[in-house]
């Protein structure tokens, strides 16, 4: 007879994965929060983390393994630093990131060459995979790069290759717009024009906060939006000029992951993440869960928890990580990116997933999404064929 639960855990070796983000982190204020900007974050991706460790309870225990969550609020990039020794030092050799491109990178950097995989579950910057990439820091969140060329194909495939672009104030908004016109180039759209908007209702700038005056004057198939804060784009569908549809940050939006999506057994996931948090899945909550569950894969394929092993193991070839979208997907040996399918979603609808039919790749179907290693900068595996 098989011993019960909870006698066979008495036994089992600890196994802890670290979680870090921001204390006061203004994208989980109670006001962006409510509003549920398409795209973003509708509370810390922490809870997908959460319900990946409740799922590896079982396989745990097959593996000799009780796997755990040391999660950690921190108040500058001091304490994260600090906070990542202490892990590292208590043997927490996974740490998933939930924090912004440039704490990502500079955790990176620091702890360059240390016994640690990092794992970037927040942050889409395309430098992290370019420039500024390192050998221990893997991707589980889309790059912009992926999600644009997601969106573009989709464009294309509609026939929809006029696009006007309005971009938003903030220097992230102008990086994003520069990742779209990337995918533009790429698969054949054209741009006809460029404008920058601004938030508010002051009547003397109408002509760059009101939708309308903003989108008249030029002719476009569809209008993109950069806008990191969202707020312009919730309110721009169906206030534009034209009978067109607005996508990028409102409207049309490419993610990795989406509630509404049920194919490919994930409905069952949604469900999980919804009595957790009670609230929708995200991207944000789909990228952390799919760490831990490749670290989770990793002790049960390696039957063994050394780090090198692990590590290994999770950047080889051999992993095949479901992530309920259809595919089997694995980690880029170039950029540490997921290779991963985006989900193309409206409000409440999942209207495609891309990469799209047509469109090929020489070695992967995935690596249509993102920077292929004849165009990264990021050079992990500098004997891959075609780097």
């Amino acid at each position: 007879m098989l011993p019960s639960p909870a006698v066979a855990q008495q036994n089992l070796e600890e196994f802890d994965l670290g979680y870090i983000g921001w204390n006061d982190d203004p994208r989980y204020s109670p006001a962006r929060m409510q509003r549920e900007y398409q795209g973003e974050p509708w509370g810390r991706p922490v809870a997908g983390a959460r319900v990946a460790i409740d799922e590896a309870r079982f396989p745990g225990i097959a593996a000799g393994v009780k796997f755990g969550l040391d999660e950690k609020l921190v108040s500058n990039t001091r304490e994260v630093l600090d906070t990542v020794r202490r892990m590292r030092d208590s043997g927490t050799r996974f740490i998933l990131l939930d924090l912004p491109a440039g704490t990502v990178s500079r955790v990176a950097a620091e702890f360059a060459g240390d016994d640690l995989t990092l794992f970037n579950v927040a942050a889409h910057d395309d430098r992290l995979r370019g420039a500024h990439c390192q050998a221990n820091l893997l991707h589980t969140i889309p790059s912009d790069a992926m999600r644009n060329d997601a969106l573009a194909q989709y464009l294309v495939s509609r026939q929809w290759k006029n696009v006007l672009l309005l971009v938003g104030p903030e220097s992230a908004d102008k990086v994003l717009a520069r990742s779209f016109e990337r995918s533009a180039k790429r698969f054949g759209l054209n741009i006809t024009g460029t404008r920058a908007f601004v938030l508010g209702n002051n009547p003397r700038e109408r002509e760059h906060n009101n939708p309308k005056l903003l989108t008249s004057g030029v002719d476009y198939d569809a209008v993109y939006i950069a806008d990191i804060q969202g707020e312009f784009a919730r309110n721009a569908n169906f206030a534009i000029q034209k009978p067109r549809p607005v996508v990028g940050s409102g409207g049309l939006v490419p993610q990795a992951w989406h509630w509404a999506w049920t194919r490919h057994g994930a409905r069952q996931l949604n469900n999980r993440l919804e009595k957790k948090a009670d609230r929708h899945m995200t991207a944000y909550d789909w990228a952390a869960w799919v760490a831990v569950k490749a670290v989770v894969e990793a002790v049960q394929r390696t039957d063994s928890t050394d780090y090198a092993k692990l590590a290994a193991y999770i950047r080889g070839d051999e992993i095949n990580l479901d992530g309920f979208k259809g595919y089997r997907m694995g980690f880029r040996d170039w950029d540490g990116q997921l290779r991963q399918p985006m989900l193309l979603g409206s409000g409440n609808w999942v209207v495609a997933r891309a990469p799209l039919e047509g469109f090929l790749h020489p070695d992967n179907y995935l690596d249509t999404l993102g920077f292929d290693p004849r165009e990264s900068a990021c050079k992990l595996a500098t004997d891959h064929k075609g780097a």
